[in-house]
């Protein structure tokens, strides 16, 4: 069975829009007939992209990227030799 997950937004001025995930091998003449059935007859916009990975996202605008870097540089950081890991390791892990 194939899973679409799709969002469909109605602007103020009666515009549509709709956001589909879907895998491109799930790509089929049932799913193009439902999207010519959803908006008939407009004109449409099919703008085709690979999912970003949350990385990605998240460092989309440069103010979270500032803020997810600060966030990361408040953290303690514990460093180890290979021998003080293994300890430490086995300490917390019982």
């Amino acid at each position: 069975m194939i899973k679409i997950t799709f969002v469909i937004t109605i602007l103020k001025n009666e515009n549509m829009e709709a956001l589909y995930k879907i895998k491109s091998n799930e790509l089929d003449i049932p799913w193009i007939e439902s999207v010519q059935k959803l908006f008939k007859n407009k004109s449409l916009i099919i703008k085709v992209s690979t999912e970003m990975d949350d990385t990605d996202y998240l460092t989309l605008y440069p103010a979270n990227e500032k803020h997810l870097l600060d966030n990361m540089a408040a953290e303690p950081v514990i460093r180890f030799t290979g021998d003080e890991f293994r300890e430490y390791v086995n300490k917390n892990m019982k």
